[in-house]
């Protein structure tokens, strides 16, 4: 991602002016990092190695305790704790104190400005067409609205969400597309939601993190961070007691590739978009076991995929973001449905300010004006042709690229889309016919075949059971692009359930499996498997420098969606973040402004072969994978 605020000094390093290490040249090669972290005062190497363990560990849309632990009832919550928003824990009050939350207020702000300038000043309000309903042309359909513009946005489906869709099955359960977790490290979602009066319904877990022990199956390690603690300080509290994961002399290993990202901050981070996980471990001489023990589990977590196709930007950025903000890395669950309680709300407020939220309405066609090649229309797939002066695409990228229209196809800025599509995942629900010892809030599985899980039946009040667990996991990585042998999106539900069991025999060996005895079994009586063939971008090496901007060489086209360039990853933030920029493009343009970010100069590697004109391959299909959701049925579920 690009921008993203960072530290470029080390002012939270307990060392003084005579023994600070003086910072090497910008991109200085490993070796320095090496003898700098030996000559280091000892003060600024144990909060360095802190923040290194801590780092290691902490993940973006998805996420450890000082001995070794099984179940212990501090780790666990009942359904009823969850019952009521009343016994809810409250958010995390530094979270709207942050540099960054401070900067999503100001954008959010200066919606409002704009119009009461709209009104004040005589300017026409604009009619801006959105198609894509999911989070990204939610927010900027909000936005625009708050700017007292007239958005309109259609959703293929009829559901609204996108990657945070979900839908009832014929026992009246929700079915979600994935398992969506709210960091504190989310600032404008956090706005959005204040914005909405909707804070309630976020349900906060313990600020912790909690990882499977791979062999010591049924055992779980966790990291407990401290209330009132300052960042960096309350990471060091919670890691440097754990010595179950990384050994001092590994953790001290990997302090020379930490060293520039704190002391050269984002250019470096940025740099380092070109490498794998596995190659920028190489060349910092990282132990292979930071990879086997950590490293794999960030991976699966960040972008559903293994550390060696994963850019290191990605994880750098994690860690970086996770270091600065003391409540960072806290998780919250959404009460309930995401539709019901968290796109519904935005719709309303749409509506309520004269806009318009259109269901099942698929785009079909984009169609241009001869003379500049502008947006003339779009049409639906019911034949209907929608005029706007403004048109956003906040559909996935893999979609758009079906849509592009021919005049459009030899333009740069369009064609670096070709490098960009998004990732295989699979997310599963399983209900059970009794409560499990499961942990209370996010777990790291550390399994080969899954990522994160949750019971949900703790954690969500809609979900909430007092008698029967319902597990909702994350199946990654699933194909062979994202690191898997097996390419399991074709497997049946069926085996995709039983290898999911088979993995869960290893987390719960006390309850799950035929060796245990049947009176203390847990039986599987219901299970749902929902494929995302293309979920968020893949953020394989190199990727960065082809995510565009929000603003386009087309006048009246703007780009909106969490693969477009923002500082923050694939995720939802990412997506409101760009939904917001979006509707920030158009508000410039309407005042006459211009757009700080501005369009992104499209990389040379795009420009060396001469660009032939293609035809659009149009949206094939109805189902919700052809308009890049996530999709249930189709093979047999048990």
């Amino acid at each position: 991602p690009n921008k993203m605020i960072t530290s470029t000094t080390v002012s939270t390093i307990p060392s003084s002016e005579e023994h600070a290490p003086k910072p090497p040249a910008p991109h200085s090669r490993p070796s320095e990092y090496v003898t700098m972290a030996l000559t280091m005062p000892f003060p600024t190497l144990f909060l360095i190695l802190s923040l290194v363990a801590f780092s290691a560990v902490g993940s973006a849309d998805a996420l450890m305790h000082p001995t070794r632990i099984s179940y212990s009832t501090k780790l666990h919550s009942s359904a009823s704790t969850v019952s009521s928003s009343s016994n809810r824990r409250p958010t995390p009050s530094r979270i709207s104190q942050t540099e960054n939350f401070r900067v999503a207020e100001e954008l959010s702000q200066k919606f409002l400005t704009d119009c009461k300038h709209l009104r004040q000043g005589g300017i026409e309000k604009k009619r801006v067409a959105i198609f894509g309903g999911g989070l990204s042309g939610l927010a900027c359909a909000k936005y625009l609205s708050d700017a007292g513009h007239e958005p309109v946005l259609y959703e293929a489906r009829d559901v609204l969400g996108g990657k945070v869709s979900a839908w009832q099955d014929e026992d009246g359960d929700f079915i979600e597309t994935g398992l969506h977790i709210f960091f504190g490290a989310y600032p404008n979602i956090h706005n959005l939601f204040k914005e909405l009066e909707i804070e309630d319904r976020l349900q906060w877990a313990p600020h912790r993190m909690t990882f499977a022990m791979q062999e010591f199956p049924g055992e779980f390690t966790t990291f407990d961070f401290p209330d009132g603690v300052p960042a960096p300080f309350n990471m060091a509290v919670a890691i440097l007691a754990n010595t179950r994961m990384l050994t001092l002399e590994e953790k001290i290993k990997m302090v020379p590739a930490l060293l520039p990202m704190l002391l050269e901050g984002q250019s470096f981070i940025d740099a380092q978009d070109e490498k794998s996980v596995i190659q920028f471990m190489r060349e910092y001489s990282m132990p292979a076991r930071i990879n086997e023990e950590i490293f794999i589990a960030m991976g699966k977590a960040l972008d559903f995929i293994d550390p060696d196709k994963l850019s290191m930007t990605v994880v750098l950025t994690a860690m970086n973001r996770f270091i600065n903000e003391a409540d960072g890395s806290q998780t919250a669950f959404l009460d309930g449905n995401p539709p019901e309680r968290l796109c519904e709300p935005i719709k309303e407020w749409v509506e309520k300010k004269g806009g318009e939220v259109i269901c099942s309405s698929p785009v079909v066609d984009i169609q241009l004006n001869e003379i500049d090649n502008t947006v003339k229309c779009i049409k639906l797939a019911n034949g209907t042709t929608v005029l706007a002066d403004y048109y956003v695409s906040a559909v996935p990228v893999d979609v758009f690229k079906r849509l592009i229209p021919t005049q459009w196809s030899t333009l740069p800025y369009f064609r670096q889309l070709d490098k960009l599509e998004g990732i295989p995942v699979i997310n599963i629900q399983l209900w059970f016919d009794r409560k499990l010892n499961s942990i209370d809030g996010l777990c790291f599985s550390r399994s080969p075949l899954l990522s994160v899980y949750a019971d949900m039946s703790n954690n969500c009040q809609e979900y909430a059971n007092d008698e029967r667990s319902m597990l909702e996991l994350v199946f990654a990585p699933c194909s062979p692009e994202a690191g898997s042998p097996i390419n399991w999106i074709a497997r049946s539900d069926s085996e995709i359930v039983d290898a999911t069991m088979k993995e869960l025999e290893r987390l719960f060996p006390n309850e799950i499996g035929p060796s245990v005895p049947k009176e203390k079994r847990a039986n599987l009586i219901k299970s749902t498997v929902v494929r995302v063939p293309r979920s968020v971008y893949a953020a394989t090496p190199g990727r960065n420098k082809y995510r565009p901007s929000q603003e386009s060489p087309i006048d009246n086209f703007i780009m909106a969606g969490d693969y477009a360039s923002q500082k923050y990853l694939g995720s939802m933030e990412g997506a409101v973040l760009s939904g917001k920029l979006a509707a920030e493009v158009i508000c410039d343009k309407v005042m006459g402004r211009t757009n700080e970010n501005g369009l992104k100069e499209v990389h040379p590697s795009v420009l060396v072969d001469k660009l032939k004109e293609r035809a659009p391959l149009g949206i094939i299909g109805k189902t919700p994978i052809a308009f890049g959701g996530g999709q249930q049925g189709g093979f047999d579920n048990p």
